[in-house]
């Protein structure tokens, strides 16, 4: 019984009534194989492409937070690394960054509704709105314990890449030198701090989505969402984006610090990682973050939701509280 009914709240079954009241509006059901695949790539996407995009400004940020002395500031982050190395320099650790975060963003975005499904299902519809934030957190941390495992090998070779002088310059060079030097836990010694980096980041960056589009459209936007074109829709979609990457670059930025440190130098330990920079040093590089992190998270749900709008999948507005619950809130107070 308990089975049936997580197996029916995974896919979709009490989202159903979304699709079939809109006709051929929608290509596929919430909760479908298609919808989830179709997320999937949807995530494949805003990571892929965004993060790959900022690749030089992710190189000087790591450069700041593993060797602030000779990398003092953005700027000269900026000037060092061409000076030492040309154009061509920016663009190091391109290629682990591309497949890295695509398979990131599968889990990242494709999970988070599958998670949301879920738990919206096993809640039933007025805990899901009484508890909305908290269901939004879960689904976000639950998604994003994955998509790091994903991530990690990659995100492994990238950092060496981009910060150990004299290193292999390419992923091609780079992964199979890992292997043969530290097996299979060179590629995965920074799964725990990635995990205290991205759980919180990305737990950050779905609540402070979800939350901020529903006072955007309840409290700035003139009319209501249903009123609105897709391309007013998908500027909300930016707007919140950003306003939640802020957020997400200040709550993960320690353990971004850690994690960029302990991949620059392969025998440490998170410990020992986090002495060295010490409780300053964790926070070196946090400006240039800001930037590409609200950027990024901006860029990456304004194409997450193109895609939604592309294969016209499902895109339920912000969430309104249920008239059973309306009912004994009026009860309540009579």
């Amino acid at each position: 019984m308990v089975f049936e009914r997580q197996k029916e709240a995974f896919f979709g079954g009490h989202n159903k009534q979304l699709v079939a009241a809109s006709g051929s509006q929608y290509s596929c059901e919430v909760g479908s194989a298609k919808f989830y695949a179709l997320c999937a790539f949807g995530g494949l996407l805003s990571c892929g492409i965004t993060h790959t995009a900022v690749v030089p400004l992710d190189l000087v940020k790591c450069r700041i937070q593993v060797d602030p002395d000779k990398y003092k500031s953005l700027g000269n982050g900026f000037k060092v690394s061409v000076k030492e190395g040309g154009m061509k320099a920016l663009t190091l650790g391109w290629a682990p960054t591309f497949i890295g975060y695509s398979m990131q963003g599968v889990g990242k975005f494709g999970f988070y509704e599958a998670f949301k499904n879920l738990y919206s299902g096993l809640l039933g519809e007025e805990n899901t709105y009484t508890y909305r934030t908290s269901m939004y957190l879960a689904a976000s941390a639950s998604a994003e314990f994955f998509a790091d495992i994903f991530l990690c090998p990659m995100e492994s070779v990238k950092v060496r890449i981009q910060t150990t002088p004299g290193w292999s310059q390419t992923l091609r060079e780079g992964a199979p030198r890992i292997w043969a030097e530290e097996g299979i836990n060179g590629f995965y010694k920074g799964l725990a701090p990635l995990w205290a980096r991205q759980i919180p980041y990305t737990m950050m960056k779905f609540a402070c989505f979800e939350r901020t589009v529903e006072i955007l459209y309840k409290y700035v936007v003139p009319k209501p969402r249903s009123d609105c074109t897709k391309g007013e829709q998908l500027i909300v979609t930016f707007i919140a984006g950003y306003i939640a990457g802020v957020f997400c670059a200040i709550v993960s930025h320690p353990a971004d610090s850690i994690v960029s440190k302990l991949n620059a130098n392969p025998g440490g330990g998170v410990v020992s990682a986090a002495k060295e920079l010490g409780l300053a040093g964790m926070w070196k590089g946090l400006f240039p973050r800001i930037i590409m992190i609200g950027t990024l998270t901006a860029l990456q749900w304004f194409i997450y939701d193109s895609v939604k709008v592309a294969f016209r999948l499902p895109r339920p507005p912000p969430p309104e509280m249920p008239e059973s619950l309306k009912r004994k809130l009026a009860a309540a107070e009579s």
